[in-house]
């Protein structure tokens, strides 16, 4: 079973987050994809977040692909910080290949969250391009520092079954969608 990470506090979800997931799973050769809603993202301001039900239920409801599952996996773990949570999938489910997906705006800050290099370490990441991240992201801190495990986009349907560390950019169509510019009112 191959199965992609994705998360974030999906403050709202949008058809943006359901964008990428059907991408990750086109071109990663995924079965499925699992939104993680972070019960709270430490490097972001928790006083504009909506409760973690009201969250989730509106993620599932907008999902809407019986190929990605909504959970709130994070808080029935206690889990804050993203390299504690997929330690704890891996070691729960040894038998699966997960992939961390993430958009190529959270590549950039990558490198200030908790033990980045783990992160890396324990399961290979897919870079989805964002507007405005195109030329940023590869050169971000952290693409820099693993830049010998890049995998080329064209084999990105072999990440799941590659020995971290190993990761990918896929480019093609973007959403302009953003969680803060809903809140917004943008």
């Amino acid at each position: 079973m191959r199965i992609g990470l994705y998360g974030g506090s999906f403050n709202p979800a949008h058809a943006g987050h359901r964008h990428v997931s059907r991408t990750a799973l086109r071109r990663l050769a995924l079965h499925r994809v699992w939104w993680l809603v972070t019960p709270g993202n430490p490097l972001k301001d928790h006083r504009l977040l909506a409760p973690l039900p009201e969250r989730v239920a509106q993620a599932r409801a907008l999902a809407a692909d019986p190929r990605i599952a909504v959970t709130a996996i994070e808080a029935g773990i206690g889990s804050h910080y993203t390299v504690d949570t997929l330690r704890w999938l891996v070691r729960r489910r040894p038998a699966v290949r997960f992939v961390w997906i993430m958009g190529a705006d959270s590549l950039g800050s990558l490198h200030r969250w908790r033990r980045f290099e783990e992160i890396l370490s324990l399961m290979p990441v897919a870079v989805i391009d964002r507007p405005g991240h195109t030329l940023k992201a590869p050169s971000a801190r952290a693409a820099r520092a693993f830049a010998a495990a890049r995998v080329p986009e064209a084999e990105a349907s072999t990440l799941a079954g590659r020995q971290p560390p190993a990761w990918t950019f896929l480019h093609g169509p973007r959403s302009d969608l953003s969680s803060t510019a809903l809140r917004s009112g943008a």
